[in-house]
């Protein structure tokens, strides 16, 4: 990423300045909103998902920690936090071993092909938002299901989020959903970052020096943004996030196969 021009290294700080804005704003979605756009920049999927992985385990942990820290005195007598733990590792166990599948396919699938798959993922999930149907689950098996194939998406792209979230939501009460998922999304970007290392993949380090930045701007909006979101027209949100999706990914897919 050393033999870019100017306005290429604009649009990457403005794209991560929106993944932290979407990552803390709505709870997922930093890496499935922000990649088709950084794609379009640069089509090297193994450049930006080292880095979109480190954001993560940044930004998950710290607001994990700075909500636990904030909790309700309640809680704090209780002892409990806003990590539902017992549910996380059941959903764990079903997941790991798609994980790590995907995590192998990551590393030794051409990036174009790569690319390719991600653009149609977004595609899909953003045809959810337009339409206001987003993915649900309907039965134990239907949520395996989900897990795995979200599972093996997390392990090739980091992009599988709406799946998992799909089965989550049904089954944790609001108040510690978004924490759950951020704990899960640590310990599933946790692995995919210790097959980065071992496959020896570029971390990019050096760019974390001023994209880490980016993202924190963009973090700390979208914690501000949050709670007006959610009173909003939400469907409106959604509808409106999926058009812009669909015409990127439209533009993605079109320009991979050309």
């Amino acid at each position: 990423m050393s033999d870019l021009a100017i306005y290429q290294y604009l649009l990457i700080a403005l794209i991560f300045v929106w993944s932290g804005f979407v990552r803390s704003g709505l709870g997922f979605g930093g890496a499935v909103l922000s990649l088709p756009f950084l794609l379009l920049v640069l089509d090297q999927p193994l450049v930006f998902l080292p880095i979109i992985a480190v954001h993560l385990l940044v930004f998950s942990s710290l607001t994990i920690w700075m909500n636990n820290r904030r909790g309700s005195g309640e809680q704090r007598q209780a002892g409990t936090g806003t990590v539902d733990w017992q549910y996380l590792w059941r959903i764990l166990g079903i997941m790991i071993v798609p994980k790590l599948i995907g995590v192998f396919g990551l590393i030794t699938m051409p990036s174009d092909i790569l690319s390719a798959i991600i653009f149609v993922i977004v595609a899909l999930y953003s045809v959810s938002y337009i339409i206001n149907r987003p993915f649900r689950s309907g039965s134990k098996t239907v949520d395996a299901i989900f897990l795995m194939v979200g599972g093996y998406i997390s392990g090739t792209s980091l992009i599988g989020a709406p799946l998992i979230i799909a089965v989550a939501a049904q089954h944790l009460p609001k108040e510690k959903l978004r924490d759950t998922l951020f704990a899960l999304w640590f310990i599933l970007v946790l692995i995919k970052m210790a097959a980065f290392v071992w496959a020896g993949v570029d971390l990019q380090l050096i760019h974390h020096l001023w994209l880490l930045p980016c993202a924190a701007v963009g973090h700390v909006i979208g914690l501000y943004a949050h709670d007006r979101i959610l009173q909003a027209e939400t469907p409106v949100f959604f509808r409106l996030l999926g058009t812009v999706l669909l015409l990127v990914s439209s533009i993605g897919i079109v320009s991979v196969l050309w």
